[in-house]
């Protein structure tokens, strides 16, 4: 069996937690949620309505991971280079659902850095399940596999994550895509920095309802705050033969 390093502890690191966008998200409520779990773990946790501070280069050279919920919103070119620049230095990038996979259509080097963007939904809030297909990751340990109610979200991924689970389309609602395995949680590196990413999260209720969704987003978190303390982890390796 692969030894299985332990996840960073939280305690003392510090968030930005960003949240705005489109309102059907809760971004507001998700993001003051997942702040007081944090805190409870000794995280220092600031909030913000907008992603204006990610042009302050001070500020952000002094985090340890940014948390965003926004989605279906505009970023401008200081930005998101001021984010991607943290990022590339090291600090920690975490998400889920829209607020990360879906956040600035048109800022595609935002895109490339979480790896993936936020394509449809089929059928909208459907039935459907989310495999654990990595168990031997910090992130997935000892987590089952779980069925859910939301929505099923199809991206566009880069091939290069590590994907820790997937889902399946059924095709009732589109029939060409019947039996279509997607990525539902992945990690990644973008320079220095890790990169966590989870598409689960329409209803912010989902995660009280839903132990496992609650834990692989902790444990996400956990895991992208740590970037300046622990060494880079190499994984990269094509899906396509040669």
């Amino acid at each position: 069996m692969p030894v299985i390093k332990a996840l960073p502890s939280l305690k003392e690191k510090k968030i930005l937690m960003t949240h705005g966008g489109w309102a059907g998200h809760k971004p507001k409520e998700y993001t003051e949620k997942v702040a007081q779990l944090l805190r409870e773990q000794g995280a220092v946790v600031t909030l913000s309505p907008s992603v204006a501070v990610y042009s302050d280069s001070f500020f952000m050279a002094g985090l340890d991971l940014v948390i965003q919920s926004v989605t279906m919103d505009k970023i401008s070119k200081e930005e998101e280079e001021g984010l991607l620049t943290a990022i590339k230095n090291g600090m920690g990038f975490a998400g889920c659902h829209g607020g990360a996979g879906d956040s600035f259509r048109a800022a595609t080097e935002y895109q490339y850095m979480v790896g993936g963007q936020f394509t449809s939904h089929p059928g909208g809030q459907v039935d459907h399940s989310v495999q654990i297909t990595n168990p031997n990751d910090a992130i997935t340990k000892g987590i089952a596999s779980f069925d859910i109610h939301s929505e099923q979200y199809y991206m566009h991924v880069d091939p290069n994550v590590k994907v820790l689970a997937t889902t399946t389309f059924s095709g009732e609602h589109n029939k060409w895509i019947e039996g279509a395995t997607m990525p539902v949680v992945w990690k990644k590196f973008f320079g220095e920095g890790r990169v966590f990413y989870f598409s689960v999260g329409h209803n912010v209720e989902l995660f009280d309802e839903i132990p496992q969704a609650k834990d692989l987003l902790i444990r996400g978190i956990k895991w992208a705050s740590g970037s300046k303390y622990e060494e880079k982890e190499e994984w990269l390796s094509p899906v396509y033969p040669n």
